[in-house]
């Protein structure tokens, strides 16, 4: 009943209010739609369940349409959650199209991977709120259309920023030769992997110099807040809210290809008072670019559930847990929620699956939408192997499949590798995501006229 109203709603308004598009000129709006949630939901992100009885931000979803000068439009959104399957937002992309116009492969939904939020995945030892998550698609369709309606002639400003001390290769070689997860570090090594500390940001900047939008991206887990064991859209999202607040127009986060990174020494605040700074000082060296189309596609690609050895993935989780956990009943819990999720898996050994791959571009600027935890060393291999100069990774969009490392990472094993829901795709399917957003950057690379060098 509230989705169909809802799109009812969207679609009146936005016969109604959009704004007619200017020939010649770049547009754009931005707007967000609060997701409502309470105490009695269970929060994602962990191996158990468990319940928060405060909040702190507001969880959002949240959303800027661009319009280039010839029409062409795409949406960008994000939302305040961990993760969710494409059952939910292939619904909302259609609606968004029925609502607004903009075409389904010209929408990207990306969720910014708080861990604080109630749960919208079936993973480790729980199952996704279903109200709560179809809530989300709503929200999204809300959002776009909202940000539709605000559609207005803007300047797209950009800079790519940087922030090197919030998060690190989280996969580090112990002594032992395992991979760290959770526990001491005493035994640590060396990380397995880079760290991207790449910090883009845009700025869409309405003819009488106020912001309609500043968007950002970053690569590590989003893990922390600010006040403590409550929901919230995690560090990042405070960040953008807080922003907000201060510049006057929608802040977006898009969360980057952070797999295999998380923050492994700092506290929320900090993490948000870095974060700040940070999109402040590319935000002040931000320069014009013109934008003179924009484009997407995506792509349903194929890819298989890994076969697995049951008794080789148990004795992983059993010998990681008896090392670094002294509770007795704790080990046991941690071993028994993998050890049901592989028998869920079993009998799909082997099974072909479909998710999204998707490229979009902004005048010469590109992003990639995967569906995955994406290890960051496979998002840098899209960056590298792209044809476009700034080129960006969005993780968690239109979809979710679990962790996807690189071959290296499932060779190394760890918590990201051991099978379970939240880790089932066969080895080489992060090789494969990253030849089709590539192929899709050449694709739209094609009718790209060369701009000035950014400065």
């Amino acid at each position: 009943m509230l989705r169909n109203f809802l799109t009812i709603s969207a679609v009146l308004t936005a016969a109604v209010a959009a704004v007619p598009a200017r020939a010649g000129e770049l547009m754009a709006g931005a707007a967000a739609a609060n997701i409502t949630a309470d105490n009695a939901l269970v929060i994602g992100g962990g191996i158990g369940p468990h319940k928060v009885d405060a909040q702190e931000g507001e969880l959002r979803a949240t959303a800027l349409v661009v319009q280039d000068p010839h029409g062409a439009k795409v949406a960008l959104v994000e939302c305040d959650v961990l993760m969710i399957n494409r059952d939910v937002l292939d619904r909302a992309a259609r609606d968004i199209e029925k609502a607004t116009g903009i075409p389904f492969e010209n929408v990207l939904i990306n969720c910014t991977h708080t861990h604080h939020a109630p749960t919208t995945v079936k993973v480790h030892g729980y199952e996704r709120e279903e109200a709560f998550t179809q809530q989300v698609g709503d929200k999204a369709v809300e959002a776009v259309v909202a940000a539709n309606k605000r559609l207005a002639p803007v300047t797209m400003e950009f800079r790519l920023g940087e922030e090197s001390s919030v998060g690190q290769n989280s996969r580090l070689l112990l002594s032992n030769g395992m991979i760290f997860w959770v526990g001491s570090r005493d035994e640590v090594v060396r990380p397995t992997g880079p760290f991207d500390p790449e910090l883009p940001v845009w700025a869409f900047r309405r003819n009488d110099g106020k912001l309609e939008a500043v968007m950002f991206n970053h690569s590590t887990h989003t893990i922390g807040t600010k006040t403590g064991n409550v929901r919230s859209p995690g560090f990042y999202g405070v960040a953008a809210q807080e922003l907000e607040k201060e510049l006057g127009s929608t802040v977006l986060f898009f969360e980057g290809a952070s797999g295999s990174t998380h923050n492994l020494d700092l506290k929320g605040p900090e993490m948000i008072v870095r974060i700040e700074q940070a999109v402040r000082d590319a935000l002040g060296k931000a320069k014009p670019r013109k934008v003179d189309s924009v484009r997407a596609i995506r792509k349903e690609v194929t890819f298989k559930v890994r076969d697995f050895d049951e008794a080789k993935d148990d004795a992983a989780v059993v010998a990681y847990e008896n090392h670094v956990l002294k509770d007795p009943k704790l080990i046991q819990f941690v071993v028994d929620v993998f050890r049901d999720m592989r028998k869920e898996l079993a009998p799909h050994k082997g099974e072909e699956r479909k998710t999204w791959v998707q490229a979009v571009r902004i005048g010469d600027v590109a992003v990639v939408g995967v569906p995955a935890e994406f290890f960051t060393v496979l998002g840098q291999d899209i960056k590298r192997r792209s044809p476009f100069r700034y080129t960006y990774v969005f993780e968690l969009a239109n979809d979710y499949i679990g962790y996807v490392p690189d071959r290296k990472g499932h060779e190394l094993g760890g918590y990201q590798t051991w099978t379970g829901l939240h880790s089932y795709v066969a080895p080489g399917t992060g090789e494969m995501i990253v030849d089709e957003a590539v192929s899709l950057l050449k694709d739209l690379h094609k009718d790209l006229k060369k701009p000035a060098a950014a400065k």
